[in-house]
């Protein structure tokens, strides 16, 4: 019998598979994004039937395959109930997880990724905090991770670090002053969403979900992100969809209920 080996990580997502069996993507510390088998998952005594859930974060003993991996056991010490009984939480923490599945790779380090879905989904889980915001860190933090943020520390015309008042998507980042001005399409900036730009980029993990900021900067933010993934990512996010046509129908409720 093939050895097993230890996988740390989480659940991305499950599909049945067959009568009984799962197949789910595991985000790992070890391995990346790997596809594997929970056999017998779906039968309601298998020990696989929770940890083959989306959320599911903990130790996974697997055989390696050829193209994938087999699940026998797991010790998962965190499945994240809470927010999965939320809506709202629930579908941002689906969304991160599609974002993951969109950036990671086999057999490439995603230990930062990992930690990064990890805090965010503990972030969705805290009432003091805004999800609207976490979903910005958790967006602007996975393009750095993978390389792939704007560049908002120096003008990207002429170089200099200083009154970065401009942001323009096809350039990739800031402009300064006297360049944004000549830019067709460059976004004015305000010195606050610069500067939760550059925390959010420059900041580790842990300290990501630390701060607040005012609905006119999260606002700004938004916009510039939009733009940003719309340009650089070239894929549509399920979860996403869902959650924006849900929250925009109940806010449509409460301002008709107030109207009446």
């Amino acid at each position: 019998m093939a050895q097993t080996i230890a996988l740390t990580g989480m659940v991305l997502s499950a599909v049945p598979v067959g009568e009984y069996d799962r197949r789910i993507v595991l985000l790992t510390k070890e391995r990346g994004k790997v596809s594997a088998f929970a056999r017998g998952a779906r039968r309601p005594n298998s020990p696989l039937v929770a940890a083959s859930n989306p959320f599911a974060f903990g130790q996974f003993e697997a055989y390696e395959g050829r193209s994938s991996y087999t699940v026998v056991r797991a010790d998962i010490s965190n499945y994240f109930r809470e927010l999965a009984a939320d809506f709202e939480g629930a579908y941002y923490g689906f969304y991160f997880m599609e974002i993951a599945d969109y950036y990671a790779r086999e057999n490439v380090d995603e230990v930062h990724m990992l930690k990064l879905l990890y805090q965010s989904l503990r972030a969705l889980e805290s009432p003091s905090l805004d999800n609207r915001l976490v979903r910005r860190v958790f967006e602007l933090k996975a393009m750095a991770v993978n390389g792939e943020a704007p560049n908002v520390f120096t003008c990207l015309r002429c170089g200099q670090e200083k009154e970065l008042h401009y942001f323009h998507v096809k350039s990739g980042g800031t402009l300064c002053k006297e360049c944004g001005k000549q830019t067709m399409q460059a976004r004015t900036l305000d010195g606050s969403a610069l500067y939760t730009l550059q925390y959010i980029i420059s900041s580790r993990i842990e300290k990501l979900y630390t701060f607040k900021v005012s609905d006119e900067v999260l606002h700004g933010l938004a916009q510039i992100l939009d733009e940003y993934m719309a340009f650089y990512i070239d894929r549509e996010f399920h979860a996403l969809q869902i959650l924006e046509e849900n929250v925009g129908f109940a806010q449509r409720l409460k301002i008709n209920g107030c109207n009446k």
